[in-house]
């Protein structure tokens, strides 16, 4: 079970200034991947630079310097979905709750810059699917989220990318969830409603 993570570490909106880590982020990811045998797509140092410069990025850095976590952002069908990728936590700092306080914030920053988007991440970790619950993501089939074949052609360098070719990419290893700013609008209207409903709270 995760803490909340240390004082001495900073959640924080990545920028260009964070480019020196990518290259660590990048080989910490693949070499996650392999440790863990399952599927993960690779990011390149190039890759995250982008985000990092664009300002869709969320990375943690110890007061001294190191880095501790990473996840961003990418758009798809011309800005309907939203993913939530790349989520790493370096080995040293692992299980301090910083996978749960970069969710956070990565899920805030999407908010913030596609308000009208459905976002989306694809895992296969109950850890975060259980993280994901807590923000309001709903388990979904690979239908719902987005059909962008630059997305699914991002899997080619997973270990399990066979088996989603061989399931037209609408099922694989992973879980889907979704986030729908629309239902959770709708949710949120129907509790408003019921909760007036009970007698006492009028």
């Amino acid at each position: 079970m995760e803490t909340e993570p240390s004082p001495a570490i900073e959640i924080r909106r990545a920028t260009a200034a964070d480019a020196h880590f990518a290259r660590q982020i990048s080989m910490e990811t693949a070499s996650s991947a392999i440790i863990r045998g399952t599927g993960i797509s690779r990011r390149t140092p190039e890759t995250i630079i982008d985000k990092m410069e664009e300002g869709k990025a969320v990375i943690a850095v110890t007061i001294d310097g190191k880095w501790a976590g990473f996840s961003y952002i990418e758009s798809w069908s011309n800005g309907k979905f939203v993913s939530n990728s790349g989520l790493i936590v370096a080995p040293a700092f692992r299980k301090a709750g910083i996978a749960k306080a970069i969710k956070q914030e990565i899920f805030e920053l999407s908010r913030e810059l596609y308000p009208e988007a459905k976002i989306f991440s694809i895992m296969t970790g109950l850890a975060i699917m259980r993280i994901n619950m807590a923000l309001g993501f709903e388990p979904v089939t690979f239908d719902e989220i987005t059909r962008d074949k630059s997305f699914w052609s991002g899997c080619s360098s997973c270990v399990n990318y066979a088996i989603l070719q061989s399931k037209g990419c609408r099922n694989c290893l992973c879980t889907a969830m979704l986030f729908d700013p629309e239902r959770q609008t709708a949710i949120a209207a129907e509790q408003k409603h019921y909760h007036f409903l009970i007698p006492g709270n009028v």
